[in-house]
């Protein structure tokens, strides 16, 4: 089994010959980068998975929980054909003020709605209005709510659809048995959920941090 070690100087090459990012995206990534907590943006090569990912199922409806500074939804948003529409939430309004720009001047503004509210409650509201909503649902937010956001999703993901978890390695913490902080603990227990977890079929990418893709398996 050959496992090789991407290096900087490979993951350059790698954006290099495959990296195909919208200019609004580019200009959104710079400026979060320039940001304290720029580490909590989605990689460009992820965002660029994902997008491939929503066409390939031809997604119409997406929901995003965690938006941090809109990158993700808008690479998704991209993705979607024009009367698609993707739902995406977090609590914070000072980060997601810094997407509305980007939104609005790449033209798919109109195809994301921006919920603010603590996640639960916006995935309990939309499961309220039905399940089995989304074509594809992306969870990248608050470690401790993680498998809460998961049960949820899968009443809200319709039967052929893909579930995506990020910060599945969460920085190489889940193997580090010296840490032993809330958001660490939650992820290993997520971890230990999927991996038994015979409602669903799944898959663990080594893409970013760790991208795990769950599909629900047929009744």
């Amino acid at each position: 089994m050959k496992q090789l070690q991407l290096t900087p100087e490979l993951y350059d090459y790698m954006l290099s010959i495959s990296l195909r990012e919208h200019p609004a995206l580019k200009a959104l990534r710079e400026e979060t980068s320039t940001m304290m907590l720029a580490a909590m943006q989605v990689a460009p090569e992820q965002a660029q998975f994902m997008q491939f990912l929503l066409k390939m199922l031809g997604a119409r409806r997406v929901l995003e929980v965690g938006t941090f500074t809109g990158y993700s939804a808008l690479a998704m948003a991209l993705a979607l054909p024009d009367d698609g529409r993707l739902i995406t939430c977090d609590i914070s309004k000072d980060w997601t003020s810094k997407a509305h720009p980007f939104w609005e001047a790449s033209g798919q503004a109109h195809k994301i709605e921006l919920r603010l509210g603590p996640a639960v409650n916006t995935l309990q509201e939309l499961l309220s209005e039905g399940q089995r909503q989304f074509d594809f649902i992306f969870i990248d937010a608050d470690k401790t709510n993680y498998i809460n956001y998961y049960e949820l999703a899968l009443k809200l993901i319709q039967p052929n659809g893909v579930i995506a978890i990020d910060n599945i390695f969460w920085d190489g913490k889940v193997i580090d048995q010296s840490e032993t902080g809330g958001q660490t603990r939650e992820i290993r227990r997520l971890n230990e959920l999927l991996k038994n977890d015979e409602r669903v079929d799944t898959s663990l990418l080594a893409i970013a941090d760790g991208l795990f893709l769950i599909k629900l398996k047929p009744e």
